[in-house]
């Protein structure tokens, strides 16, 4: 039995969001503009994450002394690292006008990846607060119980919970010719309307309480509490440099993760007006490119913000700088002395003072 494009639409914005918008101003269509502003944040995005994250990988996991927090922050830059390296698909995708050229495995594992590590990040985030917050207002107890083996066992949980909630898109995720085109979408099984509507309005309440809510409440709470602690310690360089690293994250955060999740609980009411379902179709693509960007914003967070990073990283750098100067200097040295080598006695060798005899 073949599904009608209208129910198809009812679960696709995320990936078809604006199939057939095609109102022109200014000479391109709203559709062409809504194209170019997307790969032009995926693009973004995929550049600064693979960068940003990299150099956080290769800083917390090769030099520098392995910590709790170092742990941390070098899953959450595996996460995002992760997630960013399938942005080309994404890219591609968009760039098609949304046909999926790469077959049902790759629709169902880009994106079982994609959101298995965007929930990694966002919950590897709200760890690194909360561990950030028992550190210094309950020291005694972390001192007993924070410890390197622990927070492995952690991020393994986080892991597996990530998995575990990224299960729906091995499972509902589907491939459909539709319009001359074949998209990658939710397949909800829309043979049964009802059934498909609880499993839609499931997996955005999850996502939403998951994905946002937990970790949105936990990163202001503790940001809060830590902020009234630091105060009350009076010392203002510390608040200074600690109230932009916590005000940047919360913001951040926010910012890019608050326009997809208001989406998503807008698309479970889009018949109720036409004026909902133009802006749906207007406003997804740009919520998914901004919450796509928050995978590039959090090494930059940490890198820029983030004083003892910032040295860290900056120490690194000079550690290379001048391991390759001193291997130029001797590679330059052993050429010089090959050189030397090679010239023979005689090409050095002055000549002969001319003979009383041969003057004569």
């Amino acid at each position: 039995m073949e599904e009608s494009s209208e129910d198809y639409d009812n679960y696709t914005y995320d990936y078809l969001e604006y199939g057939d918008f095609e109102e022109v101003k200014g000479g391109y269509s709203q559709k062409e503009a809504m194209h170019i502003i997307s790969v032009i944040i995926y693009s973004i995005s995929f550049v600064l994450g693979v960068t940003g994250n990299g150099i956080v990988i290769w800083v917390t996991a090769f030099k520098s002394k392995r910590t709790v927090n170092s742990i941390w922050l070098l899953n959450m830059a595996i996460a995002d690292f992760v997630f960013v390296l399938f942005l080309p698909f994404s890219i591609d995708y968009v760039l098609r006008d949304f046909h999926w050229s790469f077959g049902l495995v790759m629709c169902k594992l880009n994106s079982f990846v994609s959101v298995m590590n965007m929930y990694a990040s966002v919950l590897f985030l709200m760890i690194l607060s909360l561990d950030r917050y028992v550190s210094l207002v309950h020291l005694s107890w972390s001192q007993r119980c924070r410890t390197i083996r622990r927070a492995w066992i952690v991020c393994g949980c986080v892991w597996g919970v990530s998995a575990l909630l990224s299960l729906p898109t091995l499972i509902f995720r589907d491939t459909m010719r539709i319009h001359g085109r074949v998209v990658c979408f939710n397949n909800f099984n829309v043979q049964d309307g009802h059934s498909a509507a609880v499993r839609h309005i499931t997996l955005v309440a999850v996502r939403t309480a998951v994905g946002f809510l937990l970790p949105f409440s936990a990163i202001c709470v503790t940001g809060i509490l830590l902020a009234i602690k630091v105060h009350q310690s009076e010392d203002s360089v510390r608040l200074s440099s600690f109230s932009k690293t916590v005000s940047a994250v919360i913001l951040a955060f926010f910012f890019c993760w608050a326009p997809f999740h208001t989406f998503s609980l807008m698309e479970l009411s889009m018949h109720s007006s036409m004026f909902l379902h133009t802006v749906l179709k207007t406003g997804f693509p740009l919520a998914t490119s901004l919450a796509f960007f928050n995978s590039c914003v959090n090494p930059l967070l940490y890198m820029l913000v983030g004083k003892k990073v910032r040295q860290l990283l900056k120490r690194s750098c000079l550690d290379i700088t001048k391991s390759y100067l001193r291997e130029l200097s001797q590679s330059i040295s052993a050429t010089e002395s090959v050189t030397v080598a090679d010239i023979s006695p005689s090409d050095i060798t002055p000549p002969e003072e001319p003979t009383e005899s041969s003057t004569v």
